[in-house]
């Protein structure tokens, strides 16, 4: 049985403090961060194929929803039927172990890798890198625009800051975990996952989503922790996600690809105020 690596971990800690002086260790919880190294398995020529497709620096936990978000993310898979199964490696040394997953392809699936040019090797910060990516992922995209009749009410996006802040317990804990959360157009909260990198939290909510049948919905809005690159648009627009909000900024690429995608953008979300970017006439009271 694969031994499994905790979320948070305990470490002594000094809290220094003017008033408190001398300071003592005391101990507190941190993030975990390990490298989760993902595996393809597929049938081809008569014979099984293995190899080693992505390394990621994440945070444990929900590992099987962030390997299925990135593989539909990518279009390395299109649907959840294409995964036969997903299951941690056992042929790792002990201090790999929990950190390689297995995905085998269903037989007749597909597995073209040819679509990208961009080696899978990245940290939890990473994003697309490289014109050629991008251009490869606007032709990707091409047939992804969302159309929607759908709109949002601008107090719902007010309010969706705060299911933020109950919810997202392990930056309550550590202070190191960025988080994604699904809501519908009332503003109700879905889901929530977290992670130490912004892309592994959209990616394991996606992911997540996609295995409980609540994607691909255009009725659906996601909020991110952090800012807003072009690659969380990107993960956005596949899953036909029609309202990306952030607390933080939005890039100009970002922008430019929830435009052509047809993603209504909005940044520097607070409590009683917000901006949108693109598509405002979906949202009550802006547009």
């Amino acid at each position: 049985m694969t031994k499994l690596i905790a979320p948070v971990k305990k470490i002594p800690v000094y809290k220094v403090r003017k008033e408190a002086l001398p300071a003592r260790a005391m101990p507190d919880l941190v993030a975990v961060e390990e490298p989760l190294q993902i595996r393809i398995e597929w049938e081809g020529s008569g014979r099984w194929h293995e190899k080693s497709l992505y390394v990621t620096m994440r945070t444990p936990g929900n590992d099987f929803d962030l390997v299925m978000g990135f593989l539909l993310a990518e279009g390395i898979v299109q649907k959840l039927d294409h995964v036969l199964f997903m299951r941690y490696c056992r042929r790792v040394k002990e201090t790999e172990e929990g950190n390689v997953v297995i995905v085998r392809l269903a037989p007749d699936t597909v597995c073209d890798l040819s679509h990208t040019d961009r080696n899978f090797l990245s940290n939890a910060s990473c994003g697309v890198c490289g014109k050629s990516s991008i251009d490869a992922i606007y032709g990707r995209l091409a047939q992804k625009t969302i159309f929607t009749n759908s709109a949002i009410s601008s107090e719902v996006i007010f309010q969706l800051s705060t299911f933020l802040d109950q919810e997202q317990t392990g930056f309550k804990y550590t202070g190191g975990l960025h988080a994604a959360s699904l809501f519908d157009l009332s503003g109700k909260g879905l889901l929530i996952r977290e992670d130490v990198g912004r892309h592994n939290a959209l990616d394991k909510l996606l992911g997540a989503a996609f295995r409980e049948g609540l994607l691909p919905s255009a009725s659906r809005v996601v909020l991110l922790s952090g800012r807003v690159s072009f690659e969380l648009v990107q993960k956005t627009a596949v899953a036909g996600v029609s309202v990306l909000a952030a607390i933080g900024a939005p890039s100009s690429l970002a922008i430019e690809l929830a435009q052509k995608t047809g993603i209504t953008l909005i940044g520097f979300l607070k409590s009683d105020r917000f901006n949108c970017y693109t598509y405002p006439e979906r949202i009550h009271e802006v547009g």
